[in-house]
């Protein structure tokens, strides 16, 4: 598949994303989800056991801010150091920071409270959209990103893929069991972020493809 299909294809993804997001946060808006959520939230802690409790408190923690900041440090280390890939470093720092500043924008600007129903965990700020989700969106879809091209075979990327995806649901579905967020922020924070790495991976992209013309055609 070529470039302009690539980048067709991600500008899509991004503006499915940023509309569905649209359509979530109106209904969030209006309170009109607070039956479903509710109902979900139920739904998901009929599950609880001492046990499960502990292991959704651990992916709530691997999702939190420190922990994030803690692995997103060391990945920067590694690609600055080892692979030299400033490039993709520059990438890194813009999905990762820019997820965080505008998860706070749309906290700021929706002020949802978090849920009170059986609360399993304590966690301080407004709920919509999820930021341990969106993180965790940026985090792992940034960095499958990222290690794609080093895998050459296609078990090792359906692999990298399928871990991917589980670190996001299991951090996103940690947040429902933990009582701290309603379903609708987290769908609505999977959204938010999809939108932003995708568009910030498109840009990426493409001004990859420019320097790479520009260098074929100092070469000629």
């Amino acid at each position: 598949m070529n470039l302009k299909k690539l980048l067709a294809k991600g500008y899509a993804v991004s503006i499915f994303s940023i509309i569905v997001f649209g359509l979530i946060s109106i209904f969030v808006h209006g309170d009109k989800v607070k039956r479903f959520d509710d109902s979900i939230i139920s739904f998901v802690q009929e599950f609880e056991t001492p046990r499960l409790t502990g292991i959704m408190k651990f992916f709530s923690w691997i999702g939190s801010t420190e922990i994030v900041a803690i692995l997103s440090i060391i990945i920067l280390l590694v690609l600055y150091k080892f692979l030299h890939h400033r490039l993709e470093l520059i990438l890194f720092i813009a999905v990762i920071g820019g997820t965080a500043v505008l998860n706070q924008v749309l906290k700021m600007l929706f002020h949802r409270s978090r849920p009170s129903l059986h609360r399993l965990a304590d966690a301080q700020g407004f709920s919509f959209p999820s930021g341990h989700s969106m993180e965790a969106v940026a985090l792992y879809g940034v960095l499958a990103f990222l290690l794609w091209r080093h895998i050459p075979s296609a078990w090792g990327r359906r692999i990298l893929t399928f871990l991917s995806m589980c670190m996001i649901l299991a951090i996103g579905i940690s947040r429902i069991y933990l009582g701290v967020h309603y379903p609708s922020d987290v769908i609505g924070a999977y959204f938010a972020s999809i939108f932003w790495l995708t568009v910030s991976i498109s840009i990426f992209q493409r001004y990859k493809d420019r320097q790479a013309g520009i260098k074929k055609k100092e070469l000629e």
